[in-house]
């Protein structure tokens, strides 16, 4: 545990980081990858690293290279995936050449002083993405929503500039066809705050899609929200590198249940879910109990 900062508080406290890799489709969201994050100062200290019982093999690393990790990780285990999406941390950084070698499509968070440039594309960029942002004639936008929230469509003001074509094979030479590097731009209905998104796709990607890609973070929140506090996620006081990941490994499996339980859930017909419902009433009435010791008469 150190002073460091964290995106739930928002704020330089004293605590654990943790860097999660959640897998998302239209059947249900899961976690299915962790790590540590050590601090520099954790990781260079001997008596810390003994106490915590640290791993000599575990040297510093940052967020995005543990996010690099991952990612190889789910490709070696053969993730069935073709799109990745983070906040600000993972978007100017190693993740984009790792996806871009594996040909993967991503679309990661940048900051508004990140620069942006173009080439081969008219009209030329140059500059930080807010001055781009800014330049835009109000033809450059289209309203579109990232998704279903919990209060309805969350509907979003989009701009979506194409840098560069590029080839595949300038990646890895195993891969073919012409991508696009590019620059989404979300700008809030509420109080016009922008938010801007590097992104990488086969060449002729619609808008569309990259908006999908990026509403599915919506999913990821939504499972964090959950696991601290349904689950417990963040409600342990773990001081060793085992005990953090046994707690954590823990609750993402619990969390991984719940998603297979609600999307059978969801998949079951009216009959079906009538009839477990009428189970679960005789159950209640106590005409299906039978002890959990004893066998049945």
């Amino acid at each position: 545990m150190a002073r460091q900062y964290t995106g739930s508080a928002g704020k330089i406290t004293n605590c654990q980081v943790g860097v999660f890799a959640a897998y998302v489709s239209s059947k249900g969201h899961a976690f299915i990858d962790r790590a540590l994050y050590l601090p520099k100062s954790w990781s260079e200290d001997p008596a810390r690293r003994a106490a915590a019982h640290v791993p000599q093999e575990v040297t510093f690393a940052t967020k995005p290279q543990l996010a690099t990790a991952m990612i190889e990780r789910a490709i070696a285990a053969q993730v069935p995936f073709f799109w990745a999406t983070g906040d600000t941390v993972y978007g100017v950084s190693g993740v984009e050449m790792a996806l871009r070698r594996a040909g993967k499509g991503y679309v990661l968070g940048v900051t508004a002083q990140d620069q942006v440039w173009s080439w081969g594309k008219q009209p030329a960029l140059a500059g930080p993405a807010e001055e781009v942002a800014a330049a835009l004639p109000s033809s450059a936008w289209v309203r579109r929503s990232a998704g279903e929230g919990t209060k309805g469509p969350r509907l979003y003001d989009w701009a979506y500039l194409e840098l560069a074509d590029l080839e595949a094979a300038d990646y890895n030479s195993a891969l073919s066809g012409l991508w696009t590097r590019g620059l989404v731009i979300r700008r809030s209905l509420a109080d016009g705050k922008l938010a801007f998104f590097s992104t990488w796709c086969p060449a002729g990607t619609p808008v569309e899609t990259l908006i999908a890609v990026e509403g599915r973070r919506w999913a990821i929140e939504d499972a964090f929200e959950t696991a601290k506090t349904e689950l417990g996620l963040a409600h342990n006081e773990t001081r060793s590198w085992h005990g953090w990941h046994r707690h954590v490994s823990l609750v993402m499996l619990a969390f991984a249940m719940m998603a297979v339980v609600r999307h059978r859930a969801e998949m079951m017909t009216p009959s079906q879910k009538n009839a477990q419902a009428l189970r679960r009433q005789r159950w209640c009435a106590g005409q299906f109990r039978r002890s959990g010791v004893l066998p049945a008469a």
